[in-house]
């Protein structure tokens, strides 16, 4: 192995992703396993969750363990965790990656109903699932979690308040955590731009007139690609970041 292979080696790792059978976590958790990491992959879909286990262990040979579970609701975390242990007896790396930007018409139209839901995914479910597997990662000595943010935490457009604001209580959420849960376990936020994925599927992307470009003011001035989320994830994931907690890495193309 070469000092870079060494560096970001998660050989013998075990690594739980919520979120991890489509877009970006999906993404993740095959960058994850072609370093050697074992895997949960977490999702509401079961049958989702087994087939892209059934690819991942397919294509890189790691061992993958599905598991049916909605991350917004509280009682169904210990049952997940305790299958985690069950099946690999520690968790390395928790990558709280579900989550949800609900559609409206208006922010009046914004139900109760919807507001818990899009808090309960995107923040309520991740500070269970940390508090229950970081103090485990404690007790073991070492460990990473990674809270998938999104950039509309910082940069909120009328259209996802509620998404906004659970995300930047995940922010939050990190850098107290990483206080809580240090010196041995480190916290970390990976804060997300667009990225080409089912969320963006409808967007006209590849026909705009260049005055109307959504990412004309990014550094990049383009949309990601779910395939340059994964040197992030992976940096974070590693020893190579031993020294990083309670920050916050943005993929973002360069968003102003």
């Amino acid at each position: 192995m070469g000092y870079a292979d060494t560096l970001f080696d998660l050989t013998g790792r075990v690594v739980l992703v919520t979120g991890g059978s489509r877009g970006l976590g999906r993404e993740m958790a095959f960058a994850l396993a072609r370093c050697g990491a074992d895997l949960v992959i977490a999702s509401r879909n079961y049958d989702n969750c087994a087939a892209t286990a059934a690819d991942i262990e397919r294509e890189t040979g790691s061992s993958v363990l599905p598991h049916g579970v909605h991350v917004g609701r509280w009682d169904q975390l210990d049952g997940l965790v305790e299958a985690a242990y069950n099946r690999f007896d520690r968790v390395d790396v928790l990558i709280n990656n579900a989550g949800m930007q609900p559609v409206y018409d208006n922010l009046a139209s914004v139900s109760e109903k919807l507001f818990d839901a899009v808090i309960a995914l995107n923040l309520k479910g991740p500070f269970r699932l940390s508090t229950l597997i970081g103090e485990r990662m404690v007790t073991a000595g070492r460990g990473s979690i990674i809270n998938v943010s999104s950039t509309g935490s910082i940069r909120p457009r009328p259209s996802i308040v509620p998404y906004a604001a659970a995300k930047a209580g995940l922010n939050a959420m990190t850098e107290g955590l990483a206080l809580a849960f240090g010196p041995t376990v480190r916290v970390n936020t990976l804060m997300a731009g667009p990225h080409r994925t089912e969320a963006t599927a409808g967007w006209n992307l590849d026909d705009l007139d260049p005055a109307a470009n959504p990412f004309a003011a990014h550094a990049l001035q383009r949309i990601g690609n779910p395939s340059e989320i994964v040197g992030a994830a992976i940096y974070l994931a590693s020893d190579a970041s031993s020294y990083t907690t309670g920050a916050t890495l943005r993929s973002d193309g360069g968003m102003p």
